[in-house]
């Protein structure tokens, strides 16, 4: 592109073309994004970085960003679809990087010596490949942490902490990221009870601080109820929230959610009794831990703080929770 408008401006130096064409020509010609030397910066090295520079940077030290983007079973090198080759550790500090803070892709330069454009081909490229593997996480309770025993264990912990329901397990709970207001359907998009264009997600945070099942996304106007029989996950606890005696266990909500077996909810109405209000508050201390999760997140991964628009929001956010794990 830079050559092109070196050659319009030695054509009207040299009366090929007026004035006129001369600044249309150019402006036509000129980049949409900044025109930032990046090849003038050195190349990116991550063994040169300090843990320090890199818990800063990517919020993973050193090692762990290797020893991760072998376990995420990440290529040994990432092809854009523009033939842009890059080796996995690059590739994986770019993506991570990226969503660490809320940043612009011009604002990577310094860093990987690579322009706009394929920083943003190689963080897509990471993030499909991160979404496609391992999304199956945040949905199947059929996993070896999940198992009978770990349930139970994470009961006993859950009761030890003071609440007051003996066999709950996790807590259940959605939240909403605000978006961008978009140009259609905006109604659909728009939630009431925060005034706010925005997707949802409904979450199953256990006591090891690990999030046991993710759903979403789903429009920002949806009720959780409607979220909790779209997802399917009561049929998932009816299978699998079980201990190793076959004693039901059960995931705790707010008021929103329906009674069942493997759901339990506080207590409503204007005339509790004594006991009934103790019981709401026991289950009320303990359930915030849920909300710290969903903060927890939020802190690692700033970018996601951001109204996007025009970006694959859902699967941003989901990939950062299956980091986040």
């Amino acid at each position: 592109m830079s050559k092109v408008r070196e050659t319009i401006l030695l054509s009207f130096a040299c009366n090929m073309i007026d004035a006129t064409e001369c600044l249309l020509l150019y402006d036509i010609n000129s980049p949409k994004n900044p025109d930032i030397p990046y090849w003038s910066y050195e190349q990116f090295d991550l063994d040169l970085m300090t843990d320090d520079e890199c818990k800063t940077e990517f919020r993973f030290y050193k090692n762990d960003i290797y020893e991760l983007s072998e376990i995420l079973n990440l290529p040994d090198r990432i092809v854009c679809y523009n033939g842009v080759n890059v080796d996995r550790a690059e590739t994986f500090c770019v993506f991570l990087k990226r969503f660490a803070y809320p940043c612009r892709y011009v604002d990577l330069i310094p860093r990987f010596a690579r322009h706009e454009p394929q920083l943003c081909m190689i963080s897509n490229a990471v993030m499909h490949s991160i979404y496609t593997s391992w999304r199956h996480l945040l949905l199947d309770f059929n996993q070896p942490w999940l198992s009978r025993p770990h349930l139970q264990t994470f009961t006993e912990v859950i009761k030890e902490k003071g609440a007051a329901l003996q066999n709950c397990w996790g807590f259940i709970d959605r939240t909403v990221r605000p978006i961008s207001r978009p140009g259609r359907n905006q109604r659909v998009m728009y939630n009431g009870h925060k005034k706010v264009h925005s997707i949802k997600f409904q979450s199953i945070a256990t006591p090891n601080g690990l999030i046991a099942n993710l759903y979403g996304p789903v429009e920002g106007k949806r009720h959780d109820s409607a979220m909790l029989a779209q997802s399917q996950v009561l049929n998932q606890l009816q299978r699998f929230s079980f201990n190793p005696h076959g004693d039901i266990l059960c995931v705790y909500g707010d008021p929103a959610y329906p009674l069942q077996p493997q759901l339990q909810c506080p207590f409503l109405g204007a005339r509790l009794t004594n006991i009934q209000k103790a019981w709401n508050k026991s289950m009320s201390e303990v359930r915030v831990s849920v909300e710290w999760l969903f903060g927890d997140v939020m802190n690692y991964f700033k970018f996601l703080d951001l109204k996007i628009c025009l970006s694959a929001i859902g699967k941003i956010y989901i990939t950062c929770n299956t980091r986040s794990n």
